[in-house]
């Protein structure tokens, strides 16, 4: 009877300590759902939102690089979510380094401020109206000489007209592809800017001019000013290359600088899309910019047929002979390429990374417009390397759809990705290149690995025809021949020893690929006072 009454009551205390326990885990879910709402009913502010164009105020504070991921790559694992990781892993902290790490620059930065004896821009003599030629670049290098060639003859410069009838057929107006407002705010001590012509000079006579390539500041001083005492209007039929390079004063180089790396600022939505893609190939780690310009302009204007059909081959020849501007029409490819003057193909590009030792998850940029032949000539360089992005690929349609038909604005976008990238690789030494190479010295001579291309095809053919098997011998005389060709800080080179007239200046290193040393000075050391050091 006892046993039965004890058990009776253990049985009770049981219930109750159950009931217990139920109450508190209902009122501990209870609470939980108050205080910690579940994620689809809570918003997430717009700027964390890592597939969405910041608006200007958001960029307002920001530089180019944030890591964002676009929708359609963001699904699935990221093979190279621990790329950098990879990457030490597989290799010495060292050989890491030499793959990724600048050059020294720590005794270089940028000097751009004018001279005590620098004085505003004084009563303007008449009205400078400049003609723009060329792509993107060419154009830029253009624009910045007008700004100087307008303080050398005193004159006012008008907002200059882009090309809208060169290959590449784009409409673009200046404040479309640049910060019109920022261009002539940051000139205002330099040179007057407007605009617009005044209303009334819209239907006076101009003086039209093709200014001499490559000239100095006496023939704009002595010859051009001329212009002045008959006309208010000077009318500049072309912009590219009318500067010397060299033995100009050192303010209007330094105007140049000004010019080209503070005043002509792309235009907001261009700078907003380029920060974008800079974030999202930032978020794969370290990559390269390639420009590959193995595009069908390039490839006819070059006359290089290498590793094309001879369809191929003919459909650009008909495109050279067709194309005005174009003065060369006969051109032997396999002598062109001998010589180092054609662009390397995407299987001479693979071919050279992998001497250099970039693994194959390294991320890569192509900055440069379609590929000529598409996929068929892809192949390999994909095979070798298939991280390999685009504008394209980064963005979806919506986002890349108001640059479409406007390839200023679309070069621009791979401009921005370029000069922001780890390490910057040009197939060929265009206007691209010599732009972004200028930029990256400007900015603390980011590593910029410029190809010989003449000692590349020479290893490349003897890989190819098996005369040459050791594939580390190859690589190591590839990785000696490029150890000084890697953006580290020089002097501007001259001419070529022996050419005379316009080959001699053409021959020059052009002062916007490396505005060293006007623009770029010796750090000064501070002085220590060793008196007051104690021994």
């Amino acid at each position: 009877m006892q046993k039965r009454r004890w058990r009776w009551i253990s049985l009770n205390l049981l219930r109750k300590l159950l009931m217990y326990a139920v109450c508190v885990i209902a009122l501990v879910a209870l609470f939980s759902v108050h205080l910690f709402p579940s994620s689809s009913s809570s918003k997430v502010p717009d700027f964390f939102d890592p597939f969405k164009l910041p608006t200007q105020h958001e960029l307002k504070h920001q530089s180019w690089t944030r890591e964002l991921t676009p929708p359609h790559l963001s699904k699935g694992k990221d093979p190279l979510s621990s790329h950098s990781r990879q990457l030490v892993g597989a290799r010495e902290i060292s050989d890491y380094d030499k793959l990724w790490k600048r050059s020294s620059n720590s005794k270089f930065e940028p000097c751009i401020e004018p001279s005590a004896n620098y004085t505003p821009p004084g009563e303007s003599r008449g009205y400078l109206l400049v003609h723009a030629n060329g792509g993107l670049n060419q154009m830029r290098f253009g624009i910045c000489d007008m700004v100087a060639v307008a303080r050398i003859i005193n004159a006012t410069l008008v907002i200059p007209e882009l090309d809208k009838k060169s290959f590449w057929q784009d409409n673009s107006h200046f404040s479309d592809v640049f910060d019109e407002d920022h261009f002539i705010n940051v000139l205002a001590n330099d040179v007057r800017v407007v605009k617009k012509l005044p209303k009334e000079l819209a239907t006076a006579s101009k003086s039209k001019k093709e200014f001499r390539s490559w000239s100095g500041i006496e023939y704009y001083e002595e010859e051009i000013t001329n212009s002045w005492l008959n006309h208010q209007i000077i009318q500049a039929s072309k912009s590219d290359s009318r500067l010397a390079n060299n033995y100009l004063p050192l303010d209007i180089q330094k105007l140049r600088c000004r010019a080209c790396y503070e005043a002509l600022r792309f235009a907001p939505r261009i700078e907003a899309m380029g920060k974008l893609l800079v974030d999202r190939m930032r978020s794969y780690g370290p990559y390269i910019a390639l420009h590959l310009r193995f595009e069908k302009d390039m490839l006819a204007f070059s006359g290089c047929t290498q590793e094309l059909s001879p369809a191929e081959a003919e459909e650009l020849r008909i495109l050279r002979n067709n194309t005005d501007n174009w003065k060369i029409k006969d051109i032997d490819s396999k002598e062109q390429r001998s010589k180092g003057e054609c662009p390397l193909t995407p299987k001479e590009v693979g071919f050279f990374l992998s001497a250099l030792g970039y693994p194959s998850n390294t991320p890569i940029y192509i900055a440069a417009g379609e590929t000529y032949g598409g996929d068929s000539h892809m192949a390999h360089l994909l095979s070798r390397y298939p991280y390999i992005m685009s504008k394209e690929k980064l963005t979806t349609v919506e986002e890349l759809q108001p640059f479409i038909n406007h390839g200023s604005q679309l070069a621009a976008l791979d401009y921005i990705v370029s000069v922001e990238s780890d390490v910057f690789i040009p197939s060929y030494s265009g206007n691209m290149a010599k732009a972004v190479e200028g930029h990256r010295r400007f900015l603390g001579h980011r590593k910029t690995i410029v190809p010989l291309r003449k000692t590349i095809v020479r290893l490349f053919d003897k890989l190819e025809n098996a005369t040459l098997k050791e594939r580390k011998k190859i690589s190591n005389q590839i990785i000696d021949a490029h150890k000084k060709r890697q953006g580290s800080p020089r002097k501007r080179k001259g001419p070529i020893s022996g050419t005379r007239g316009m080959d001699r200046f053409r021959s020059e290193e052009s002062f916007y690929t490396n505005p060293k040393p006007e623009c770029l000075c010796q750090r000064e050391t501070p002085n220590v006072n060793t008196s007051h050091i104690i021994r």
